[in-house]
């Protein structure tokens, strides 16, 4: 034992060495650092005794005082030639590591912001580092920063929390509230203590993922494992971690990929703002990639047509497709039921589905899951601003129509003051709410908007003509077939008789979009944009998307008005937001020179200083608008996902 405890001593002395030089030529400081030298520049809180605890041996970056600090290198490993006093003691400690007895005595040594200080036991440590021990047993004593506004101190608060709850180290995030959302993911509630079953069981799981990780940049990517985990979680269970072999979790995290680099903002979400259905990437056509000449295409419905209007209105679009594309379509509509979602997505791709519409934001989650583990599907959701690579989304640009319908509504109104009722905040909500003040004041300089939501509690409408208001904006209709069958969609009037006045309204063609996607992979263009990036198509009148339907029962003057500004914003000569826009605090948003761009056009989170009113708290809302705030909301970052049961 003795001769092989001076051999790992001479293969350590190599790799200390070469630490050594290596750090030098970066510029590096060579040695482990020194804890004391660190505390005299900070603010001490206090001190805590954690007792004994397994600490992860790659957590080890110092000593508590300098001592014998140059007898090792940064990384642990010995400097010291073997004759030295040093060498013997590390080659006796070795020797017993190899023996029965083997190293027992724990540690002892100073956490500080995560990190770990030895202050007895740095030969025992550099033993079992060198033998690649995962972990070593050291009693810890935690010192405690002063809270502070520096960033890396709030974290830090935030991991003691969640240490306190799990008792776990190695856990790494680099964004507040990301521990919580762990905690929420693998569903726990917020002050659930773990248990003993549960350390380990987690502790196995996420071993296992980060060998999974090995071929991934991490460090280049400033990505940590525990923020691969919680982009997991967003569409698989922690189970399956455990289930699955590592060249299986090698290849799904390679398909999530995107996602974890899309969360923290390494990728890009592309708005596609206007249709492409010809093939614009010269490389493809000269490799002459594969262009169907028929699709299977399924589409996902939560409810029956007959239902609900939003879904008839996609069925209508499902119609129209067929219509337009004939025997080069076999298209079928997939009811959810009583089964989940991804029991049906599983049914269409089992029929042969070779692209899929998801017709709720509802569902991007089992797209998501669909999506990676079926490379040859595309997949679809009607969902909006969304920050996925395997799943392209789709929507439109309803603040073009509210423009037209805000403009009609300053003229129609005979107090200047004019109510409008948004759905929910999610994104691109605002920005319709903004694009009708500012087409309200265009007609109408003195017109203020009132703003209320239909995700409130009560009836958002009638508080607003109880408030004395006369025109109102209320939700768009969703389809053609739809018009005016109910009065209070859409902007009306409120006459002297009690009867109400329908003035004009957004509806929506989802067929026209179908077919424009679908023809989009005939032709190639599908294949025409990246991979890597987030495709949101977000598409506006001038595609025949969208629409404003202007009641013959106006003047002919108002009527003309609307023709005129939907020709202008379909030819893009109108430009609602490209004029000065201040907010209600003051601020100037746009002095008039410069359009927003499209991604500042959907993420508004403000309002136009002639609008009174705010965005409702999640708090406020009512229960069934909780999942769609989750997924679409202003606010969903802040959110703490939700999970059924512990997954541990």
């Amino acid at each position: 034992m003795r001769s092989e405890a001076v051999e790992q001593y001479n293969i350590a002395l190599k790799l200390g060495q070469k630490y050594m030089k290596n750090a030098i030529l970066r510029g590096e400081y060579p040695y482990p650092l020194v804890l004391d030298d660190i505390l005299q520049e900070s603010a001490i809180a206090g001190y805590a005794d954690l007792g004994t605890v397994n600490v992860p041996t790659e957590r080890f970056v110092g000593t508590k005082s300098a001592g014998r600090v140059a007898a090792l290198a940064g990384n642990f490993m010995p400097l010291l030639e073997v004759g030295s006093e040093f060498a013997a003691k590390w080659i006796a400690l070795c020797d017993a590591h190899l023996s029965e007895e083997g190293i027992r005595d724990p540690i002892q040594c100073y956490e500080f912001l995560g990190r770990f200080y030895v202050q007895e036991g740095n030969k025992r440590l550099s033993v079992l580092k060198s033998y690649l021990a995962p972990s070593i047993s050291a009693r810890v004593t935690r010192v405690i920063p002063q809270w502070s506004e520096d960033h890396d101190v709030q974290l830090y608060y935030e991991f003691m929390h969640f240490y306190s709850l799990s008792g776990l180290y190695g856990i790494d995030f680099r964004h507040r509230g990301d521990y919580a959302k762990l905690q929420a993911a693998l569903g726990f509630e917020p002050e659930h203590i773990w248990t003993e079953n549960e350390r380990r069981s987690f502790s196995a799981g996420f071993s296992h993922l980060k060998d999974a990780l090995k071929k991934h940049d991490l460090e280049k990517n400033r990505v940590t494992p525990a923020e691969v985990l919680l982009t997991w979680l967003q569409v698989f269970s922690f189970g399956d971690i455990k289930d699955l072999t590592q060249t299986e979790l090698a290849r799904r995290i390679d398909t999530l990929w995107p996602d974890v680099l899309a969360r923290d903002g390494g990728a890009v979400i592309e708005l596609s703002t206007e249709p492409n259905e010809k093939e614009k990437n010269v490389i493809s056509k000269i490799i002459s990639i594969a262009k169907p000449d028929h699709l299977n295409i399924a589409f996902l419905y939560d409810a029956a047509p007959e239902d609900s209007t939003w879904v008839r209105a996609h069925d209508d679009g499902r119609q129209y497709l067929e219509d337009q594309l004939g025997a080069r379509v076999a298209v079928r509509a997939y009811l959810r039921e009583e089964r989940d979602y991804d029991d049906v997505l599983e049914a269409a791709i089992d029929d042969g589905a070779e692209l899929i519409f998801a017709t709720d934001a509802a569902m991007v989650s089992a797209c998501r899951k669909a999506a990676a583990l079926h490379k040859n599907v595309r997949f679809l959701t009607c969902a909006l601003f969304q920050p996925y690579t395997g799943v392209r989304m789709y929507n439109g640009r309803t603040y073009e129509c509210k423009f037209i319908t805000g403009a009609i509504a300053g003229i129609m109104t005979e107090t200047d003051t004019i109510g409008y009722v948004a759905n929910n905040p999610i994104f691109g909500t605002p920005a319709s709410v903004n694009a009708f003040a500012l087409g309200a004041r265009m007609t109408n300089p003195r017109a203020r908007i009132k703003l209320d939501w239909a995700c409130l509690p009560g009836d958002p409408v009638q508080r607003l003509l109880d408030s004395g208001v006369s025109v109102i904006s209320n939700r768009e209709i969703v389809s053609p077939s739809t018009l005016w069958k109910d009065f209070e969609l859409g902007t009306f009037k409120l006459q002297s008789d009690g009867s109400l006045l329908p003035l004009a309204t957004p509806y929506w063609n989802w067929g026209k979009l179908y077919e424009k996607i679908v023809r989009s992979v005939f032709t190639g263009a599908w294949n025409s944009i990246s991979s890597s990036k987030a495709i949101n198509y977000w598409w506006g009148m001038a595609s025949g998307v969208l629409d404003v339907h202007i009641s013959e029962l106006l003047p002919d003057g108002v009527r003309g008005l609307g023709k005129i500004l939907k020709d202008g914003i379909c030819s893009g000569t109108i430009q609602p937001f490209r004029i000065p826009i201040t907010d209600q605090n003051g601020v100037l948003h746009n002095d008039g020179a410069h359009p927003f761009l499209p991604d500042e056009i959907i993420s508004m989170d403000w309002f136009c200083d002639n609008v009174d009113g705010r965005i409702p708290d999640y708090e406020e809302l009512r229960p069934e608008y909780a999942e769609t705030m989750r997924i679409l909301g202003l606010y969903r970052k802040k959110l703490l996902p939700e999970a059924e049961g512990g997954q541990l």
